[in-house]
């Protein structure tokens, strides 16, 4: 879809100036849409009475409500992006198109939206995800607040209306406009702070904050995974895994191999949290570091002697095969001669030949009706 062109707020802001780097960037991968646009529409009355410090923005992709919201005049804002790199694209778009001293960064916790009058959210795919944040802004923002939380219609269902009615006693409907649409939702009531949730798998206790993948459930590929990782020696090398989502695959490696020090990274906020929470749960925390990363740009050159992955193939609501060359070509990167990187992926997606390329010999280690456990040696 092509995004609007302009924001006619205050100051005439062009979404179409924005970019999504250093995310993935192509002619169907745009860093606004008309959802945007219409949040930011459906707001303005709203905005232009706030008083600064009382607007906060949630799940703003690459800066459009942010930036937006600056450009009409909006001062302290606070913005929470679950995904690294769309905070870093924010703060890239803020230097280049101004509005940088306009908001600060925050993580979801009451600081994000206390006293808030105004909210302006980007719908999450995950009802979890958008039942803690209706939660936190019921427990923390101001009795008057107003959230004004958009998406594509096609990510949204009438669910989300309940999801927020469980914190507001009125949840208004826009019109629908460019195939996107915004719930109003105001009265905040039983609100608290989100906390992990729990589940148990043959003995593994797996958190989970919403929004994190695969939430308290192993998603069948990372269940794959670990029926073929094989026993790690604490002298092989930094042990990592890489977008490590809840922590499953880091807390397993610690649990089976006393001793073994593991390092965890993903760019989405939820997931670090979760992992954290999942290696707290299962004693092994000491041994599990959990760091909030954009690939593994944390780490040295051939640092590493054994990385597990099991790559995402989207980025938000668009399909793309072109995140797992770029993790795998980081991988080799860090990865030490003759280091290997054990990774899962859909058989369909035929990553072979590009892991091959990138990292080095490939061998099969196992395969069923629809994944492939591949182990690559680093030349």
């Amino acid at each position: 879809m092509t995004p609007p062109t302009h924001y006619r707020g205050t100051v005439d802001f062009d979404l179409a100036a924005l970019r999504r780097w250093p995310d993935l960037e192509g002619p169907d991968l745009p860093a606004a849409d008309a959802a945007d646009r219409l949040i930011l529409d459906e707001s303005a009355l709203a905005r232009s009475a706030a008083e600064p410090g009382t607007l906060s923005v949630i799940g703003d992709g690459y800066g459009a409500l942010t930036l937006g919201s600056a450009h009409d005049g909006g001062r302290g804002i606070r913005v929470h992006i679950d995904a690294l790199t769309g905070e870093q694209a924010l703060e890239a778009n803020a230097e280049r198109l101004g509005g940088g001293d306009a908001f600060t960064v925050h993580a979801l916790e009451p600081d994000l939206v206390r006293d808030a009058r105004v909210v302006l959210l980007r719908l999450p795919r995950s009802l979890d995800a958008l039942r803690d944040i209706a939660g936190l802004i019921a427990a923390a923002a101001a009795p008057d607040v107003v959230v004004y939380a958009g998406g594509r219609l096609k990510h949204m269902t009438p669910t989300m209306n309940d999801v927020l009615r469980e914190h507001f006693g009125r949840v208004d409907v826009s019109h629908a406009r460019q195939k996107s649409r915004v719930l109003i939702a105001s009265g905040p009531h039983d609100g608290h702070v989100p906390a992990p949730r729990q589940e148990q798998h043959d003995g593994l206790v797996v958190c989970a904050f919403g929004g994190a993948f695969a939430g308290t459930s192993i998603d069948i590929g990372t269940r794959f995974l670990l029926e073929q990782l094989p026993a790690v020696e604490s002298g092989t090398g930094t042990v990592v895994d890489l977008a490590c989502g809840t922590g499953v695959v880091a807390t397993t490696l610690a649990l089976r191999n006393p001793g073994l020090r593991v390092y965890a990274t993903d760019q989405s906020a939820a997931a670090v949290a979760s992992a954290r929470a999942t290696a707290a749960a299962n004693g092994v925390a000491h041994r599990v570091d959990v760091v909030r990363g954009d690939l593994l740009r944390e780490l040295p050159d051939s640092s590493a002697g054994f990385i597990a992955l099991n790559p995402p193939f989207h980025v938000g609501g668009a399909v793309t095969d072109g995140i797992a060359p770029r993790m795998f070509a980081d991988a080799a990167r860090v990865l030490r001669p003759g280091g290997e990187l054990w990774t899962v992926w859909n058989s369909a997606l035929l990553y072979r030949p590009v892991m091959e390329r990138l990292v080095g010999p490939t061998r099969q280690v196992a395969r069923n009706t629809k994944f492939t456990v591949t182990a690559s040696t680093r030349r």
